[in-house]
C-alpha cells in the first residue's frame, strides 16, 4: 500500500499555488509484471544464471591475476579494477530484479531507490574511466614502448584507478542529489526493474523538472562520450603505429593485445546506445524491459567470456591455474 505525506507544494515546486499534493516517499517498479506468469520462473532461471556467471567469472580474473606473477602488469591491474566494477554493478542492479521476479510486493522505499540510483551511477562511470583508462594503456604500450613503465609506474597507475573510482562516485552523488532534489507527487510507478533516472523523473513535478532532465541528460551523454572520444582517438594512434610494423606477423601480434578491449568497448557501447538511442515508436512495455537486460545483465556477462577467450595471456593462465589445481601431476 502506498504510504504518502500530505504536502502543500510551494509555488516554485508546482505549477499551480495551493494546489494539495502528496509527496511520495516510495515506488513500485513496474519491472516484469506485465510478463505472463508462465514466463517469468524462465526468465528468473536465464537472468540468475547469467549473474552468478558474471560474478564467478570476475572473480576468476581476479584471482588468477593476483596469484600469477606474469600477469602483475598495469594492463591486468587495470582489468582487476574493471571486474570489480562490473562485480559491483551487477550486485546494485540484478538481485533486486531477481526478487521482484519471484514477489509481487514490488515497493521500494525512496532512501533504497536513492541508493539503487547511486550505485549504478558510480559503478557505471567507473567502468566507463576505467575502460578509458586501458585504452590508454594500450596506446602508451604501442606508440611509447619505450616511456611504458615511466608513463605507467605502479604509482602512476594506483592514481590512475584511483581517479576512476573517485570520478565515478563524484558523478553518482552529483545526479543523485540532483533527482531526488526533486519532488515527486501523484503516480508512484517506476515503469522499470530498477530505479532508472529516466523513468523516475518522469514521476517529478514542478517547473524545474524539465531543466534537471535537460541537466542530467546532457551530464551523462557529456561524461560517456567524452570517454569514448578518448577511446576513439587512443585506437586511431595505435592503428596508425601498427600500420608502420613492417612484418604482418608483428602487426598481428601487437592488435592482438587489444582486441579484448576492443571488443568490450564496442558490447559496452554498442548495447547503450541500442537502448538510449533507439528511435522513439510504438515499443511494447515489454520489449523495453527486455531490452533495457542487455545493458544491465547482458554486457556484465559476456565481459569476462571476451577478456578470458580473446587475450591470450589470460587464457594461458586460466589455463596454468585450473591444471595446478585439478592435475598436480602435469603441473
Amino acid at each position: 500500500m502506498l504510504v504518502t505525506i500530505p504536502l502543500l507544494i510551494s509555488p516554485d515546486a508546482a505549477p499551480m499555488a495551493g494546489q494539495n499534493y502528496s509527496m511520495v516517499t516510495e515506488f513500485i517498479l513496474v519491472g516484469f509484471s506485465n510478463f505472463p506468469r508462465h514466463l517469468l520462473p524462465t526468465f528468473f532461471l536465464l537472468y540468475l544464471l547469467m549473474y552468478l556467471f558474471t560474478l564467478l567469472g570476475n572473480l576468476l580474473i581476479m584471482a588468477t591475476v593476483w596469484s600469477e606473477r606474469s600477469l602483475h602488469t598495469p594492463m591486468y591491474l587495470f582489468l582487476c579494477a574493471l571486474s570489480t566494477s562490473e562485480i559491483l554493478f551487477t550486485v546494485a542492479v540484478t538481485p533486486r530484479m531477481l526478487v521482484d521476479m519471484l514477489f509481487t510486493h514490488r515497493i521500494i522505499t525512496w532512501t533504497a531507490c536513492a541508493s539503487q540510483m547511486f550505485f549504478s551511477f558510480t559503478f557505471g562511470f567507473t567502468h566507463s574511466f576505467l575502460l578509458m583508462i586501458m585504452g590508454y594503456d594500450r596506446y602508451v604500450a604501442i606508440c611509447h614502448p619505450l616511456r611504458y613503465h615511466v608513463l605507467m609506474s605502479p604509482r602512476g597507475c594506483a592514481r590512475l584507478v584511483s581517479l576512476s573510482w573517485a570520478g565515478g562516485s563524484v558523478m553518482g552523488m552529483m545526479l543523485t542529489l540532483i533527482v531526488f532534489h526533486l519532488t515527486f507527487c501523484g503516480s508512484n510507478v517506476i515503469h522499470h526493474f530498477v530505479c532508472h533516472v529516466l523513468s523516475l523523473l518522469k514521476l517529478a513535478c514542478g517547473k524545474e523538472t524539465s531543466s534537471v532532465t535537460l541537466a542530467v541528460i546532457l551530464v551523462c551523454v557529456s561524461a560517456l562520450m567524452g570517454c569514448l572520444f578518448l577511446i576513439v582517438l587512443s585506437y586511431v594512434f595505435i592503428v596508425a603505429a601498427i600500420l608502420r610494423i613492417p612484418s604482418a606477423e608483428g602487426r598481428h601480434k601487437t592488435f592482438s593485445t587489444c582486441v579484448s578491449h576492443l571488443t568490450v568497448v564496442i558490447v559496452h557501447y554498442g548495447f547503450a546506445s541500442i537502448i538510449y538511442l533507439k528511435p522513439k515508436g510504438p515499443h511494447s512495455m515489454d520489449s523495453n524491459t527486455l531490452m533495457a537486460t542487455t545493458y544491465t545483465v547482458f554486457t556484465p556477462f559476456l565481459s569476462p567470456i571476451i577478456f578470458s577467450l580473446r587475450n591470450k595471456e589470460l587464457k594461458n593462465a586460466l589455463k596454468k591455474s585450473f591444471q595446478r589445481k585439478f592435475s598436480p601431476l602435469s603441473s
